[in-house]
């Protein structure tokens, strides 16, 4: 392999320069050219949008897949364009030993038929869970990804550039104000102090025209950064909805899991607590409330579907219970309420 010697010594000389121009600057020893006022903002905003991306990615990324073995699994399989594992969820081995269980109990039994149905609710949530996931990494993840693979990566890159040609400038300068300093004396090179001005001069020129045409491209891209929150905005919206739906189909299968389980053995099963034993003792009955109701004046209990109440017969009133909520009393309609039986 041929080295250019020549050009390694110049290139370290030229990082030693600047890390010696920066260290001046940090003690206040040399000046340093600032930004203008709309691109300091501009740019204080572009850091601020990938800092916070780069945490609610981080974040999005260990709710949806918590194992961080997983998450390094399926990041590895990205990089090489290979088809991730299909690995079963938690819920879905949880179904699976829950249905082993139930045929080894016996699906004959109303322990092991619950189990069954149960361990069958946990395999349909599984997968439920795992579309969601895949939905959200899409409209999402995958954006915000490409967001800081792309925009933001191209950013860093001319903001160095940047800086660069900023240490570049401050470098010409220092140089102009020295061969000015040397006007009138003797030059050590040979070369006259004003041959070394007009050549200052000239390569200041030059450098802070490169400074101006980069500091322009750097506020074009940060900018686009700033109009990037609309496409972020969009893709904030369809993670919302594909949890909304999440949520709810759960919800559906959790509410029919519950009727099936109310079905087995001729009826609802219920286990006495001291809540139901004291309400058994107090002359009163459980229900279950078959759709929501809202009371119409003081008198009445506002009631949600699916849940269980305690009731009592009401003298002289046969079309109302009187509902008992803890400490809340109040009429709920019979033909909103199905009576439970409470077995021991």
């Amino acid at each position: 392999m041929d080295f250019n010697v020549k050009k390694l010594v110049k290139d370290a000389g030229a990082a030693l320069s600047r890390v010696v121009q920066m260290t001046e600057e940090t003690l206040g020893t040399s000046e340093k050219t600032e930004l203008d006022a709309h691109l300091e903002h501009l740019a204080e905003r572009g850091n601020a949008t990938k800092m916070w991306t780069e945490k609610i990615l981080r974040n999005m990324e260990a709710v949806l897949t918590p194992n961080p073995g997983n998450r390094i699994e399926d990041f590895f399989f990205e990089k090489i364009d290979k088809r991730k594992p299909n690995r079963l969820s938690n819920l879905e081995y949880v179904g699976t030993d829950m249905i082993e269980a139930g045929n080894d109990f016996g699906p004959g039994i109303a322990y092991g038929s619950a189990l069954i149905k149960v361990g069958q609710c946990q395999q349909r949530l599984g997968q439920i869970e795992r579309d969601f996931i895949g939905t959200a990494a899409n409209c999402y993840i995958q954006p915000l990804r490409k967001f800081l693979d792309g925009e933001m990566k191209t950013v860093s890159k001319e903001m160095a550039i940047l800086e660069n040609k900023r240490l570049d400038l401050d470098a010409c300068k220092n140089r102009v104000r020295k061969a000015r300093s040397m006007l009138g004396q003797q030059s050590e090179s040979g070369i006259s102090p004003e041959v070394l001005l007009d050549q200052a001069e000239r390569e200041l020129r030059v450098a802070q025209s490169e400074f101006d045409r980069q500091a322009e491209i750097v506020k074009l891209l940060l900018e686009g950064v700033s109009s990037s929150q609309a496409g972020h905005l969009r893709c904030l919206h369809e993670f919302v909805e594909a949890q909304a739906r999440h949520y709810a189909q759960c919800h559906a299968v959790m509410q029919d899991l519950q009727r099936e389980l109310a079905g087995l053995s001729g009826g609802s099963y219920y286990t006495t607590s001291p809540a139901t034993t004291n309400a058994l003792e107090n002359g009163q009955d459980r229900a279950r409330v078959l759709c929501n109701y809202d009371a119409r004046d003081p008198s009445e209990l506002s009631v949600m579907q699916d849940e269980v109440i305690n009731i009592s017969e009401i003298p002289d009133d046969d079309d109302y219970f009187m509902g008992i909520r803890g400490n809340q009393r109040g009429k709920v309609p019979k033909v909103y309420l199905e009576t439970l039986i409470i077995r021991h």
